[in-house]
């Protein structure tokens, strides 16, 4: 469905059971991420749950219409959010999206039932770490310039764009890289690279809300993989840090893409979470 929030015309579905509470998922990748991942993935949870998938602004079948910046995606959530009929939601959000999510918990708490952090972190340092994981991965066709042009928003193009992410592909499966189902993937992809350049050089920089993480006080579970290259562990543990009513899970045996890899594991975590609505801390390892 296509929807007009904000003055651009947003992607958007809905899934699930008509009358259970709603999820909001925000995919990663502002420019190159879309909902389709998503769909797929959380599907069994709309036995019990309405789900909703957004194509961010400038992404996917999104309309390419700036501002690109967390507060706009941060509106256009809350705007869907309106449109649909939802006083509280639940929000999910991986990587880039975990961003968002916690933006929109700082902003629009008052309608915030639980968050769902995956993959994510509250500020950026994690980016110069992330530089120095791929160029230590060998791989062909990475190299530091091609990373600091990426990493800082300075793609030239949609075509340079996918060779980009080509190259650093492999670093997201911690389990078995699949070359076949990769080429497939990178095919399919929305390709929006002003978007990415906007996120990365002019919303990145500023980002940092670890003297904020205090002020949530919706209950939070927040994930992270232990192999994680782009965002390490260590940013899920920082976060269930600052938050009281917060669940820390960490996969030791997978990195950036633990929810696909272990995605029955997963989504039984989020159910069970969303069940007990508890706002007590916990630490899991070794999942």
């Amino acid at each position: 469905m296509i929807a007009e929030i904000n003055g651009c015309k947003i992607y958007y579905e809905v899934h699930g059971n008509e009358n259970g509470h709603p999820i909001f998922f925000i995919h990663g990748g502002p420019g190159l991420g879309d909902c389709r991942a998503d769909v797929a993935t959380f599907a069994p949870l709309g036995e019990h749950f309405r789900l909703v998938f957004i194509d961010m602004r400038g992404s996917g079948r999104s309309e390419e219409k700036p501002p690109y910046t967390h507060e706009q995606w941060t509106d256009d959530i809350d705007q869907l959010r309106q449109l649909l009929g939802f006083d509280k939601i639940t929000i999910h959000g991986s990587s880039y999206g975990g961003f968002i999510s916690l933006e929109y918990a700082l902003k629009y708490q008052c309608h915030l039932e639980h968050a769902f952090l995956n993959v994510t972190s509250a500020n950026n340092d994690h980016h110069y770490a992330a530089i120095e994981n791929a160029m230590n991965s060998n791989l062909p066709g990475i190299d530091r310039d091609m990373l600091d042009r990426l990493f800082n928003g300075r793609v030239s193009s949609n075509e340079e764009f996918k060779e980009m992410y080509t190259a650093i592909l492999p670093l997201y499966a911690a389990v078995e890289f699949d070359p076949v189902a990769a080429q497939k993937k990178l095919d399919s992809i929305h390709y929006h690279y002003a978007t990415h350049n906007a996120a990365f050089s002019e919303n990145l920089p500023a980002y940092d809300v670890r003297s904020r993480l205090g002020e949530i006080q919706v209950p939070v579970m927040v994930t992270g993989g232990r192999l994680d290259w782009i965002v390490p562990a260590d940013n899920a543990e920082e976060i269930a840090a600052g938050i009281s009513k917060s669940k820390l899970v960490i996969f030791e045996k997978n990195g950036h893409s633990l929810v696909r890899e272990e995605s029955a594991k997963y989504i039984a975590l989020v159910r069970e979470f969303i069940n007990e609505h508890t706002g007590r801390k916990e630490e899991l390892h070794n999942v």
